[in-house]
């Protein structure tokens, strides 16, 4: 589970509103697609995030009419808790419990890409997606080239001739080494 990330359980495509949009128009668009939040968005920046918890104060504070007039953003938090796509579900975690959020936007270059939910997390079974960890793999090989391609030290794969183990290796003193024998000298 370390290795999982935040992208790959968000939901994509959060449902969102506009910030002067009315409470009434949100909580119906809210209803209607049987979700516990939404995001207030202008040009694709968050601007707001509105909880049915945020609603229920409202309904409370204020008649219906109130309901109607009153804009989404008047009663959005003021401090806004987002999270990457490339952070781990354990950040996910633990900003989740160290904020008392049980919600957190996903952000990529000050973009809304997607929103993580404690019930998003509860409900994953790395044994019921076995594929997670294959893409995870897979992203820590990747990443691997790019830091290979990045320091144009690569020469080939092959055996190391320090540790004996196979890896993309380094012309370093002479000798053919992989990159944690690298790191180590």
């Amino acid at each position: 589970m370390k290795n999982i990330l935040v992208a790959d359980l968000m939901t994509r495509e959060p449902l969102t509103a506009r910030p002067d949009d009315s409470l009434l128009d949100c909580a119906k668009k809210m209803s209607k697609k049987k979700v516990g939040s939404l995001l207030l968005v202008n040009k694709k920046r968050l601007v707001g995030f509105l909880s049915e918890r945020d609603i229920l104060w409202a309904v409370v504070k204020k008649s219906k009419k109130g309901l109607s007039e009153t804009k989404a953003i008047e009663i959005s938090p003021k401090k806004l808790v987002t999270i990457k796509p490339s952070a781990t579900i354990q950040e996910a975690i633990r900003k989740m419990n160290k904020t008392k959020f049980d919600r957190l936007p996903v952000i990529n270059n000050n973009q809304v890409v997607g929103i993580i939910t404690a019930r998003d997390i509860l409900n994953f079974n790395p044994e019921f997606y076995p594929e997670l960890e294959e893409f995870a793999k897979i992203r820590e090989e990747s990443e691997k080239l790019r830091k290979i391609k990045k320091t144009k030290g690569y020469l080939r794969e092959g055996i190391c001739e320090e540790c004996g183990e196979r890896d993309f290796l380094y012309r370093v003193n002479g000798m053919l080494i992989c990159e944690s024998c690298r790191d180590s000298t």
